[in-house]
């Protein structure tokens, strides 16, 4: 259910009851695309395949400015691809292809086109589980950079609670599409209450 909520909160799938409200404003997966352009402009993702969620035959410079020219964001839009792709360290790639990345540089490339347009609330989709360890530091660390300059909201789903620690704030864990139990990170994780939760905590390896 995790992978679902997150559709939920983009508008990609409706509910089937309830609301889901982002900013005070309902979401309406059905609505045409200019109605929820809102959304959209408050909202980046990143996915968990870095390889699949790029287009091959997209240069890197038009598949981070894609968000700026469909959203209609006014400025210097190549000036701002170039001051993403130098932020997440690719800087100077704008007119290469992702074939020529390894998978940690195109995870890059999809989270400085998920913040380009620079959203408030980044939704990131296991993004560090197609990665080795060491990568996934890296961009888990470049994850939480940018998290405190910018100022943003990060929902970040993953079944590794060692991340979730590191990153997170607050914590909900799930279980058959519904939640089990909530609250400070610290808290959940150091003093679980639900079965389910003390089941995931007892899963982790120990050396």
């Amino acid at each position: 259910g995790k992978s679902t909520l997150a559709r939920l909160l983009l508008g990609l799938d409706q509910p089937t009851s309830g609301i889901v409200e982002v900013g005070g404003l309902a979401v309406d997966a059905g609505a045409k695309a200019r109605d929820l352009r809102w959304l959209r402009r408050a909202m980046g993702v990143v996915l968990q395949d870095p390889y699949g969620s790029l287009d091959p035959r997209m240069s890197v410079g038009r598949i981070v400015g894609e968000p700026l020219w469909a959203l209609g964001i006014d400025g210097d839009r190549r000036a701002r691809v170039a001051e993403v792709l130098a932020r997440v360290g690719l800087e100077g790639v704008e007119d290469r292809y992702p074939h020529e990345f390894s998978g940690g540089q195109r995870q890059r490339i999809a989270l400085a086109r998920a913040i380009v347009h620079r959203p408030r609330i980044l939704v990131g989709d296991e993004p560090l589980s197609a990665l080795d360890v060491t990568v996934r530091a890296e961009i888990l660390d470049l994850l939480g950079q940018i998290r405190r300059e910018k100022g943003m909201t990060l929902i970040l789903i993953s079944h590794d609670i060692g991340v979730v620690q590191n990153v997170c704030d607050e914590v909900v864990v799930m279980t058959d599409g519904s939640v089990v139990e909530q609250g400070a990170t610290n808290e959940v994780l150091v003093h679980p209450r639900h079965d389910y939760t003390k089941q995931l905590l007892a899963a982790i390896p120990t050396i």
